[in-house]
């Protein structure tokens, strides 16, 4: 969710509700929720349980946040074909909370540089409300923005004038992700406050049509406590054969063959985890056949192993997330371009761990943690060459950045954290 869990009172979206972790601790938190509303005190009241989510360029002044909008002009990385250079300032989006207390005014601009990982301030996109989660086109062409506000939305931005293509809705409430499908023809999104999954055509200018297909999570009935399903997450498997939905309301990863002609879905098979795992996210192995699941209520992991010809997905035994903290919510992994490493984002513990990854994807093993260097790391992303990654902390709103040692995988911090309010998601490319 949100923070994980932010959405299930009512009209409280998931990012600002971190605490439906079941049992007694859910019920007291879905007691203490009020409207939803965008009030930065109602949120404010939550920060236990989560609290909100929060660009592209050239490298100078790391620490300096974005705040004016951004002009094609003056960021010619924004191009197609400049974001295809593996080289030099490449572009970096941010997603914030615009209703947020301190938040932001839109989508961040920014650039990085590949080398030294030093983050510039580019400006802003305007007119996009609530991005809290940001995927780019396959062609890089266009971006797209959850609006995660109790009328759940998607947004299509052209990325060579920054121009604003429209929004949708999904049909759902809190829309918290989105992912385009590798043939670039359908935008996949997933509504936290209502449980349910959606997917929306995308035309040849990038630009989103009319909602194609919508699915609610009823089956299994979500664990006492959480008052409905939280979809949280919405994504295409590697070998491109079936999109899976992991909802922390229903302990379970949902799969479904997309039909390619009408955009709708036929569910195939349904994965669960232990009761009061609460899985927020999944993120696939390079090799394809084994995939690793944060599970945000019970600060826990797992290795999934999953049949491309089925679209199964198969839940191993929990593991460590390596925290220390007395409260902690794993937010989600990123696997190095070489399958070799893979990352997780601790909430709470406020760390990265590192684990070596072994037998062709099928282990994990946790290395140890490091310093974010920041405050409740709600997202994190590799650079296209795995070079750098980068942390979203929400609460301290900065992005981390830090270098990837080849070698071993370990992580080193690549100067002071990028100034960048209610920080929740960073997008390199």
């Amino acid at each position: 969710m949100g923070s994980g869990t932010e959405a299930a009172c009512g009209g409280v979206s998931r990012r600002r509700f971190v605490g439906l972790l079941g049992g007694a601790a859910a019920a007291s938190a879905l007691a203490a929720c009020g409207d939803e509303g965008d009030s930065p005190d109602a949120q404010g009241t939550r920060e236990a349980q989560e609290a909100r989510e929060a660009q592209q360029g050239a490298p100078k002044q790391p620490s300096s946040s974005a705040s004016s909008s951004a002009s094609p002009e003056s960021s010619p990385e924004s191009s197609p074909s400049a974001s295809r250079s593996l080289s030099g300032p490449r572009p970096l989006y941010l997603g914030t909370y615009t209703s947020a207390e301190g938040g932001g005014k839109g989508i961040g601009v920014a650039s990085y540089d590949s080398a030294s990982g030093r983050v510039t301030g580019r400006g802003t996109i305007t007119g996009v409300p609530d991005p809290s989660y940001l995927a780019v086109h396959p062609d890089g062409r266009t971006l797209y923005a959850a609006n995660e506000r109790e009328r759940g939305a998607v947004t299509a931005v052209r990325l060579s004038d920054q121009k604003v293509l429209g929004s949708r809705a999904t049909g759902g409430a809190h829309t918290c992700q989105v992912s385009v499908h590798p043939s670039g023809r359908w935008l996949l999104s997933a509504d936290f406050g209502s449980g349910s999954v959606a997917v929306h055509p995308i035309d040849a200018s990038g630009a989103l049509g009319e909602r194609t297909d919508k699915v609610v999570h009823h089956r299994p009935a979500p664990r006492s406590g959480q008052q409905g399903p939280h979809a949280h997450q919405f994504i295409t498997s590697p070998d491109g054969g079936h999109v899976l939905a992991v909802d922390f309301g229903t302990d379970t990863v949902y799969s479904y063959r997309l039909n390619g002609t009408a955009g709708t879905l036929t569910e195939v098979a349904q994965a669960h985890t232990r009761s009061g795992a609460g899985p927020r996210h999944l993120t696939f192995h390079p090799g394809g056949r084994y995939a690793y699941l944060a599970n945000e209520a019970d600060d826990t992991v797992a290795v999934c192993a999953y049949t491309p010809s089925s679209g199964r997905l198969t839940i191993g035994k929990p593991q460590s997330t390596g925290s220390k903290a007395d409260t902690n919510y794993p937010a989600q992994f990123a696997v190095t371009p070489d399958g070799r490493y893979a990352y997780l984002a601790n909430r709470g513990d406020n760390t990265l761990a590192r684990y070596a990854v072994e037998a062709d994807g099928a282990r994990l093993r946790l290395l140890g943690t490091v310093p974010v260097e920041g405050d409740f790391p709600r997202q994190i992303a590799l650079s296209p060459d795995g070079g750098l990654l980068f942390a979203a902390n929400q609460r301290s709103g900065t992005v981390s950045v830090f270098r990837v040692d080849g070698a071993d995988g370990g992580l080193r911090l690549a100067g002071e954290p990028f100034a960048s309010p209610v920080a929740v998601c960073a997008l390199p490319l």
